[in-house]
């Protein structure tokens, strides 16, 4: 039975699903500012999920050689380009063994910055590839989380187009693994959660850009986070995906951004893609009413 915010709004997707006494929503709060770019998300969670190895090429644009987030990429780090401000730099409290950008002579500073961020699907609170699975492969998780189950999901593929991130997509290789054809995406780790573990990604980030816990810990840790560094002069900083007033209800992965959402990649608003379906409903059944009462009015004039 569907609640009235049960396809947008905010609400705690895991007693929304039926979980009674549910652990307190986990997630991930991933602070880009001191994201270096070293992968190692992205190769713990492929050793501990037995994720097979990407089509690694060379774009000719980046020096990012795993493209973006599919289903034998689920935690993608993009390197991202851009032209360097003009304003000073300031110290964003990133590890560093030698002199900083704003310790360097002016003619060694270098004319561009870099952008690093490492992305992953996002636990929508209302996640539309959750809506329209017909086969119930995908599940709500007492964690909040969104899960695939291998075994049930028969490859038709709408979950893919429902997502409003491009996150979720059907695996297309390597030739004989079983699971070519099947959608796929991170699951939060979750047979580490029932474990009580951290998941594989957030345990190997040498810098802790990629934080685990309790989503709303998580959020109140992201406004002070966003708070110092606007204190430092950081005015691009932004949160992205931690309002649960948006068009997916927040998100249970949600970021800390040093540009637009578009730069990385992200839709700036994303709206979940099932939000009108009740009222499709609703029209569709006056539509229907309306035909059936034309077709019996028909009937009963050629009675006559």
């Amino acid at each position: 039975m569907t609640g009235p915010n049960s396809f947008f709004g905010p609400i705690d997707p895991a007693p929304d699903a039926g979980y009674e006494d549910p652990p307190a929503r986990k997630g991930f709060f991933t602070d880009t500012s001191v994201c270096i770019g070293c992968k190692a998300c992205e190769v713990a969670c492929k050793e501990w999920n037995d994720v097979p190895e990407n089509a690694f090429a060379m774009l000719g644009t980046s020096y990012d050689n795993s493209h973006s987030l599919n289903a034998n990429q689920w935690r993608h780090v993009a390197f991202i380009e851009r032209p360097a401000e003009s304003k000073p730099a300031v110290s964003l409290g990133m590890p560093t063994v030698r002199a900083t950008p704003t310790e360097l002579p002016e003619e060694e500073k270098p004319d561009f910055r870099w952008l690093m961020s490492s992305d992953v699907c996002k636990h929508c609170t209302h996640a539309a590839c959750l809506d329209v699975c017909p086969t119930g492969s995908l599940f709500r998780s007492e964690f909040g989380t969104v899960v695939v189950q291998d075994d049930i999901c028969n490859g038709c593929g709408y979950c893919v187009a429902a997502c409003p991130y491009g996150v979720i997509d059907r695996r297309k290789g390597p030739e004989g693994d079983p699971k070519v054809g099947i959608a796929q995406k991170c699951t939060l780790c979750y047979d580490r959660l029932t474990d009580g573990q951290t998941p594989s990604c957030a345990q190997a980030c040498p810098t802790e850009s990629i934080q685990y816990g309790d989503v709303e810990e998580l959020r109140a840790r992201a406004e002070e986070r966003l708070a110092t560094l606007h204190e430092r002069g950081v005015s691009e900083a932004r949160l992205y995906g931690n309002d649960p007033e948006d068009g997916v209800g927040g998100t249970g992965a949600f970021f800390l951004l040093l540009d637009e959402p578009e730069v990385y990649g992200l839709p700036p608003d994303p709206v979940v893609t099932t939000k009108d379906l009740p009222e499709m409903w609703t029209r569709a059944a006056v539509a229907a009413v309306a035909m059936l009462a034309g077709a019996a009015a028909s009937f009963l004039r050629r009675r006559g």
